[in-house]
């Protein structure tokens, strides 16, 4: 009986340590009045949920002057974008600056939701001659357009909060055209298509070679793999602390059973 009470105690006490080092980011916000709008909408959309669930993140915050983009957007729309600010591994201002070919895709939290096109779900950070790092999405055509501003909070290997200059949108994620694109000017173009019925029939033989031989995405595909490159290291990190937390459990509870024979 003793050795069965000793397991539950120090079972208890692993889900006390595992409960204790559990991040939560709506509470690591909190304490920086700067990003309250930007925790407000992790939170309205579920996000905040979503991220505490993971053992890896880093997520990019904006300060409260430069997130008005997200006004007048809906909670779907909002979601999709600060998604995008979600990376599932584990970045410091030093492994950022650091970055082995001065360059990296990032996987976020929008490619795992499965509603990406393209490279949508991808974010490109790359360390500039100037000294700072650029970050914006992958999607072709896309540019380096929010930098590295600092580092807000970190819980090492778990948890690390990084603040941007502005908010990264990627070019059709809220069923809208980007602020930098010009591509208004191209919707107008496939609407006229269609009114000629000529057209259509004329455009499938030459269109669908071009558009097979338009490598908009092998090239991306390529691009995909280099992101598999840093997120082979969270996964050792991860699997490091759980490791070490099993370590902690195995110790506790042997030497509690041991105590309880004596």
């Amino acid at each position: 009986m003793s050795a069965k009470i000793s397991i539950f105690f120090s079972l208890t006490l692993f889900l006390v340590f595992c409960k204790a080092n559990a991040s939560n980011i709506t509470k690591i916000l909190n304490q920086y009045p700067d990003f309250s709008t930007f925790n407000d909408y992790l939170s309205k959309t579920g996000l905040a949920t979503d991220i505490n669930s993971r053992q890896t993140i880093t997520v990019l915050v904006v300060d409260n002057g430069n997130i008005s983009p997200l006004s007048g957007k809906s909670d779907a729309a909002i979601k999709k974008i600060l998604s995008v600010h979600v990376i599932l591994d584990y970045y410091d201002t030093k492994k950022l600056e650091n970055l082995p070919n001065k360059t990296a895709i990032l996987t976020t939290l929008y490619q795992s939701s499965g509603q990406a096109t393209g490279q949508q779900g991808f974010l490109n950070a790359t360390d500039v001659s100037t000294g700072s790092v650029a970050i914006g999405s992958a999607a072709k055509g896309e540019s380096l357009g929010a930098n590295l501003v600092k580092s807000i909070a970190s819980q090492p290997f778990n948890v690390s909060v990084l603040q941007i200059s502005t908010l990264i949108i990627p070019l059709g994620i809220d069923n809208t055209t980007s602020k930098n694109s010009t591509s208004p000017s191209a919707s107008p173009t496939p609407a006229s298509s269609p009114k000629k019925s000529p057209s259509p029939k004329k455009s499938p033989p030459s269109d669908s070679p071009s558009s097979s031989t338009s490598p908009g995405s092998p090239p991306k595909p390529s691009d995909t793999p280099t992101a598999d490159a840093p997120a082979n290291d969270s996964p050792s990190e991860g699997t490091t602390l759980q490791l070490s937390l099993f370590v902690v459990f195995i110790i506790v509870s042997s030497t509690l059973w041991l105590v309880s024979t004596i």
